[in-house]
């Protein structure tokens, strides 16, 4: 397993970008839509891993109400598995409250699924598998 990436909830792209594009030169290589989380992604590459600013599209998404209660900053952590239907039938047998119980299609077409902060000491995991992995769905 590896960190994927790092979700940070922002209320806005392109204010975001100035601090991690203009102060720190990171490159912004991926932006999209994810109609189904009602969010807006981009996606910047740091080492093996990634920062991904995450920008509500709607008042009800989950961004929304992370940024009125919290404000903005470091929403989730993302760990990649090479199985994700094999990972969650672990934690699900270990007792681990999940989000999600089956995969769903997020950023970049992976595969993902939350796991609950009760479970993982309140931190928001996500599980992603790329396209590159093994489980089928």
């Amino acid at each position: 397993m590896k960190i994927n990436h790092l979700g940070i909830a922002t209320n806005g792209i392109e204010n975001a970008l100035k601090f991690w594009e203009d102060a720190l030169g990171l490159e912004n290589v991926h932006t999209e839509v994810v109609e189904d989380q009602k969010v807006r992604v981009a996606m910047l590459p740091i080492g093996e891993s990634r920062v991904e600013l995450l920008e509500p599209t709607s008042d009800d998404s989950p961004i929304s109400k992370f940024l009125e209660k919290r404000g903005g900053g470091i929403h989730h952590i993302a760990v990649e598995v090479e199985d994700i239907v094999a990972s969650l039938a672990r934690l699900k047998a270990q007792g681990m409250q999940l989000i999600d119980e089956e995969p769903r299609i997020g950023a970049e077409g992976c595969l993902v699924a939350f796991v609950h902060p009760k479970a993982s000491g309140g931190v928001l995991l996500e599980l992603v598998q790329t396209e590159q992995g093994s489980a089928t769905s």
